[in-house]
């Protein structure tokens, strides 16, 4: 049926769409990156895939209301890896870090990351903390989850909270 197709075309490009509001993922070289941005449009909300280089000041011309740093294979602390643009944090919008994301936005404002005693990969259990804020709360305590990371972020910046650990990721 027409509806169908319609429900299955791809959204146009976002320079063609005005006032359409979206979220922007920036790829840090991860192998979810297109399934992070396929998720956030099956939630109804327009994203696009752009790569973590991207140019802050587009970005800013974009208004996005909402930012996600994807994962990626490198680790924060070995030279050449990718840093994370401090300059985002200006934009005043959300941001979601999700690994390699998160530890590059850790380690940027001041936090500290390494390699963890024993990497996760695959099925783990991921516990919320404090009730687990507005991002994790109303989700299970416990859950499983998919992981694929060697890293792990030892201290968050000052002003940020964990909300969710796992058995290798405090």
């Amino acid at each position: 049926p027409a509806d169908e197709k319609a429900a299955l075309s791809p959204l146009p490009a976002s320079d063609a769409v005005k006032g359409i509001e979206e979220v922007l993922v920036l790829d840090f070289g991860g192998q979810y990156s297109q399934l992070i941005a396929r998720r956030i449009r099956e939630c109804g909300v327009f994203a696009e895939l752009l790569p973590a280089s991207a140019d802050v000041e587009k970005i800013r011309a974009r208004k996005p209301k909402a930012l996600v740093l994807s994962g990626g294979p490198a680790s924060v602390y070995e030279p050449g890896a990718p840093a994370f643009p401090t300059q985002l944090l200006d934009l005043d919008i959300p941001m979601l870090g999700i690994c390699y994301g998160m530890q590059a936005m850790d380690l940027a404002l001041g936090g500290k990351v390494d390699g963890a005693e024993a990497g996760e990969f695959g099925r783990t259990e991921l516990t919320r903390r404090d009730g687990g804020g507005r991002l994790l709360g109303g989700l299970p305590e416990e859950q499983n989850c998919w992981m694929s990371h060697r890293d792990v972020v030892r201290e968050a910046p000052a002003g940020f909270t964990a909300l969710a650990s796992s058995p290798s990721s405090p």
